[in-house]
């Protein structure tokens, strides 16, 4: 569509995966940065991080050569929304996330900033991802909230909200893959958190599955946080990770989902 991201194919296994740099402070961030760079195709930071350490964690990441997914979670008035668009185009990152219970308008507007964005001199505009029903949330955690139906149909609604708000992709749960393939909004294309790989610990996710049967099921890119961030050899277990995804793309099962 408009994004320097996009430029980026999805041919590369690597391409398909994000580890999640969920850690505490700057130092352990730029170790796994380093030790990941050119393994992975992003480098995701949430809010954890950028909490701690700002907008100059971005910047120190992506000058070691890493793509950036920004996972703020975007929900607030559109005016506001906007405004942070402008400002995650400035420090250039790739994919930038925010919630579509925000609504149409407040999607909408994301959606514009990210275009006007191409004026912006140095700005690269992100690739907006809309964020559906978190993964730590179950059937019952939903209906605490007050969500009528099914987890499923709630995320299917607002895939289509944000297809027609001029978002790019969703962030959903592996498990709702089947339905949003079924039933493809638009040309959104699915980010999916709650990744395990065989024997890894479920640790706080509900919804989740490991990253073979993911990408069978349409996913384009996978995020993957713990299993590699913790493990004694970080590159080792995302190149495992890798594997396993070029394994799945090879025999044909993600192939077709994925090319969309």
């Amino acid at each position: 569509m408009r994004m320097n991201a996009m430029k980026k194919t999805t041919r590369d296994p690597k391409e398909h995966l994000i580890i999640a740099l969920d850690v505490p402070g700057r130092d352990e961030a730029l170790r796994l940065s380093e030790c990941l760079a050119g393994k992975v195709g992003y480098l995701k930071i949430g809010l954890q991080l950028f909490t701690a350490c700002g907008p100059e964690i971005v910047r120190e990441i992506r000058s070691m050569g890493n793509e950036i997914f920004l996972d703020l979670k975007l929900h607030d008035i559109p005016n506001t929304v906007a405004g942070a668009v402008r400002e995650s185009a400035r420090l250039q990152v790739s994919l930038l996330t925010l919630h579509t219970m925000g609504g149409p308008a407040m999607m909408r507007a994301a959606s514009e900033a990210a275009r006007e964005a191409e004026t912006i001199p140095g700005a690269v505009p992100p690739r907006l991802l809309g964020v559906t029903v978190l993964t730590s949330i179950d059937q019952a955690e939903a209906e605490k909230v007050g969500m009528s139906g099914s987890i499923e149909s709630m995320v299917l609604r607002l895939a289509n909200l944000a297809d027609a708000s001029g978002i790019d992709g969703i962030v959903c749960s592996p498990l709702e893959l089947d339905s949003l393939a079924a039933n493809r909004p638009g040309k959104l294309f699915f980010v999916t958190p709650g990744i395990r790989p065989a024997g890894s610990s479920a640790d706080d996710q509900s919804r989740i599955t490991t990253p073979a049967q993911a990408i069978a099921g349409g996913a384009r890119h996978l995020v993957v946080g713990r299993p590699v961030t913790r493990s004694e050899n970080p590159a080792t277990a995302a190149s495992r990770i890798v594997e396993e995804i070029a394994l799945e793309l090879e025999s044909g099962k993600g192939a077709n989902k994925n090319s969309q």
